[in-house]
């Protein structure tokens, strides 16, 4: 079987070289089509569908193949590299702990866990006194969805509801998959468990949301507990929300949870945030969550948490999640010390190594930029959302359809440009470089990208 995907067609190409980027062949590279060529008769398709560069090596912000192109990353692979890409200060802690050598142990104790324990502890919120440290983000999800009802079973509420959101995703394991929104997704479940509740999500384009976000969640739970004859105070155990919507980068008003917070406090009722992409620096603050002047219960975090090795970890208050008895809640590969030196040195750097506080003054510069784009090209893009150092460039057109093909468009200009961003499928461009980047690249990649716009909307208008 063939990966139709691995066989685009190479752009035609100028020699790019600039201080940042390097394009000296088309692009996908001729030679590259055997490694394609292996991965689909070797590997599930369900892996592919990223844009067609081999990677040979990743530092700081820049990407390398095998044939001497470099790029400009807008990707951090997938919100994961948040302190770059091979950073210093974490390759010389996953060095040392290999050369001891350990990279195992189960839950057996290590120095490097406690150290890292005691320094993410200290340096996150104080509503979080301790952490479930795990493998992936679903992983993480997965817990919390057991916490929650674990301490909710505490009070003897009956139905153990989970309210998440239309739109929102939260990983692809059973649990993570259900809380999710996307239909299709999980019809491979064969059901759906009927106290995992969604309610409409709070988009900009929604009128009513907009005009009044604080009524538009309380007419929506009001909505909800009358089509399921719920008592929240009985029937409903945690909120999981998504700190932005994935796909658009679209972050809700913070009135609307703000309500959340309220309603949750006067039913008894825990609130989770999915913190997978919005973690550890990205959004220009620690933690994603606080843009909206709120405080969660529990995190789930991931991704960006250690800048490229496995690592998830729900983070909450001691009364719930000292619940779970001795041994009852493990993984296997939580607390790999490799995972846990990484984790340490990745929030070291991002903390004291000034990449917090980079994220929040570029993404200044960012969006600025980018809703500079958006006006010069009206009729094609209808929004730019995010904040700090995630955006997403929405792509409709003035009757509000969206416009697939032309984000997909870009997305391949920009790689044979010597720009990487992420292509979701849809008619959004993700963009989220690692927060180690400078101005100047900054800006350079920003230029690339609406190079590539200016081209596909001049040759759709030829």
């Amino acid at each position: 079987m063939t990966n139709d995907f691995f066989q685009q067609k190479p752009r035609d190409y100028s020699p790019i070289n600039t201080k940042y980027r390097s394009i000296n062949s088309q692009i996908p590279v001729t030679d590259s089509n055997l490694i394609f060529e292996k991965l689909a008769k070797y590997e599930v398709r369900s892996m592919h569908g990223s844009l067609p560069v081999v990677w040979d090596r990743a530092e700081g912000f820049q990407v390398y193949d095998l044939w001497g192109n470099k790029w400009i990353d807008f990707t951090s692979t997938i919100f994961v590299a948040n302190a770059g890409h091979a950073n210093k200060r974490i390759m010389d802690s996953v060095n040392t702990q290999l050369n001891k050598p350990l990279v195992h142990c189960y839950n057996f104790a290590t120095e490097i866990r406690a150290n890292y324990l005691e320094y993410l502890i200290n340096n996150t919120p104080d509503q979080y006194e301790k952490a479930y440290l795990v493998s992936t983000g679903s992983e993480a999800t997965e817990a919390a969805l057991k916490l929650m009802r674990m301490y909710s079973s505490q009070f003897n509420k009956k139905k153990l509801g989970i309210i998440c959101f239309e739109g929102n995703y939260h990983g692809r394991t059973m649990g993570a998959q259900m809380m999710s929104h996307n239909p299709a997704a999980k019809e491979w479940i064969g059901y759906h468990d009927p106290n995992i509740y969604h309610l409409p999500f709070p988009y900009p384009w929604n009128i009513n949301a907009v005009k009044n976000p604080k009524e538009f969640f309380i007419k929506s739970i009001n909505d909800l507990i009358e089509k399921h004859s719920i008592n929240p105070l009985d029937d409903i155990s945690g909120f999981m929300i998504e700190t932005f919507q994935g796909w658009g980068s679209v972050f809700y008003p913070p009135e609307f949870v703000q309500e959340i917070e309220k309603f949750s406090k006067e039913n008894n009722i825990l609130v989770c945030y999915d913190e997978m992409q919005a973690g550890f620096g990205r959004t220009g603050k620690l933690f994603g969550y606080m843009h909206y002047n709120i405080q969660p219960d529990l995190l789930c975090c991931g991704k960006g948490i250690s800048s490229g090795f496995p690592l998830g970890l729900v983070l909450g208050p001691n009364k719930v999640m000292e619940i779970p008895a001795v041994g009852s809640m493990s993984s296997t590969n939580s607390a790999n010390p490799i995972s846990c030196a990484a984790g340490l040195s990745s929030l070291k750097a991002i903390i004291e190594d000034g990449l917090l506080e980079n994220s929040k003054i570029l993404g200044n510069i960012f969006h600025e930029k980018l809703n500079e784009i958006m006006n010069n090209y009206p009729k094609q893009i209808s929004h730019i959302l995010g904040e700090g150092l995630v955006a997403a460039i929405h792509f409709n057109d003035e009757k509000g359809s969206p416009l697939i093909d032309l984000a997909n468009e870009i997305c391949f200009d920009c790689m044979s440009k010597g720009l990487l961003v992420v292509r979701t499928g849809r008619e959004s461009i993700k963009l989220a470089p690692p927060l180690c980047i400078n101005d100047e690249a900054l800006i350079e990649g920003l230029e690339v990208l609406e190079e590539a716009l200016s081209l596909n909307v001049n040759q759709k208008n030829e």
